[in-house]
């Protein structure tokens, strides 16, 4: 049998892909509220992509598959909003999703398969090239990332996050 979970999901205008950065600006009370009890508990939330709607206020509808975010340091930010970094971990496919009383949407969710460790192909390793000279760069989104340059899925991965 396959394993599932409950997990709070955080929809947002972007993909999040494991091993992937997220730095948010955290403003809504149901998001706030949710950020501490991940804290509290050392637990990750879901992200899952936006296909119609918007990321405040409204029911998004989401996108079937998401990456569970870990917080891995945050910091009050200049116009006192709270900023998180996060890091993608886990994929996983939404069961069946719902909103909590307070604003909150939660899911219940199946684990994916992480993606194989394979090489970056010959054709494609001016790709990594690429990276190492852009992600240092980056300066502090990149910096809780672990950089794989070798490993085909974490190379794409990258590339698609730095595609406009």
């Amino acid at each position: 049998m396959t394993e599932t979970a409950q997990i709070p999901l955080f929809p947002l205008n972007m993909v999040l892909f494991p091993g992937g950065p997220l730095p948010l600006r955290i403003f809504e009370t149901r998001y706030t509220d949710m950020v501490s009890q991940c804290m509290r508990e050392q637990s990750a939330f879901g992200v899952v992509l936006i296909r119609a709607g918007g990321e405040v206020g409204e029911v998004a509808r989401t996108a079937a598959i998401g990456t569970t975010a870990r917080i891995v340091d945050f910091s009050q930010l200049p116009d006192n909003l709270l900023g998180i970094s996060c890091l993608g971990e886990r994929k996983f496919r939404v069961l069946t999703h719902w909103r909590e009383a307070d604003g909150l949407n939660k899911a219940r969710v199946q684990w994916l398969g992480a993606e194989p460790a394979l090489p970056v192909p010959a054709e494609a390793r001016h790709l990594g090239a690429i990276l190492r000279k852009v992600i240092p760069e980056l300066d502090e989104v990149y910096q809780h990332v672990e950089q794989r340059y070798d490993d085909a899925a974490w190379v794409g991965a990258r590339i698609t996050e730095l595609i406009p």
